[in-house]
């Protein structure tokens, strides 16, 4: 089981990411002595949304078509409205959240970022939530959704909000120290 002073993490993301959703998980995990790459569709900058408008940009270590999951212990997705959005149309984006599914490595998504995990295909039957506004589509895609502040199934990790982050990264952090996760297919 790694310990989280050596698990690699990547953050996926895009443009139009919640900047706390991306930006906490980032500082906390590094804080904490892991080690964090973030992975764009071009492996260029992202500019965040904050407060109704533009936030700051994060530079990319990487592009996610060259991310490799042998590579790394877990996968966080922010979220935001306008981020998993447009992931959920990048076909290496959605290719690599199943390969995490597959090796039962830890994934988590908040916010609007579960939508992901629909587009996948690997939230059917299980325990999570999100954002209030996409409770139905969840729903509809066969979770077992439910309004709290972090819900996990097998190292699949989800929360509704960036009030709920400092849950969400404990919870990554207890996931990682758990190690690989044997998961039933969606």
């Amino acid at each position: 089981m790694p310990s989280i002073n050596n698990a690699k993490i990547l953050i996926m993301s895009t443009n139009g990411f919640e900047q706390s959703e991306l930006m906490v998980p980032l500082e906390k995990l590094k804080q904490a002595g892991a080690t964090v790459h973030v992975a764009t569709p071009d492996g260029q900058a992202i500019k965040g949304w904050k407060d109704k408008d533009w936030g700051d940009s994060v530079n990319a270590d990487l592009k996610i078509a060259d991310a490799r999951i042998d590579n790394y212990d877990a996968l966080v997705l922010p979220g935001g409205q306008m981020n998993p959005d447009i992931l959920r149309t990048v076909g290496e984006a959605v290719t690599l959240i199943q390969q995490f599914t597959k090796s039962g490595k830890v994934i988590a998504a908040i916010c609007h970022a579960p939508w992901l995990l629909i587009e996948a295909g690997i939230i059917k039957g299980r325990e999570a939530t999100s954002y209030h506004s996409i409770k139905t589509d969840m729903i509809n895609a066969g979770a077992r959704w439910s309004d709290v502040d972090v819900a996990t199934d097998e190292g699949i990790i989800t929360s509704r909000s960036p009030k709920d982050l400092d849950a969400f990264v404990a919870k990554i952090i207890e996931e990682i120290g758990e190690g690989r996760h044997e998961r039933y297919a969606a």
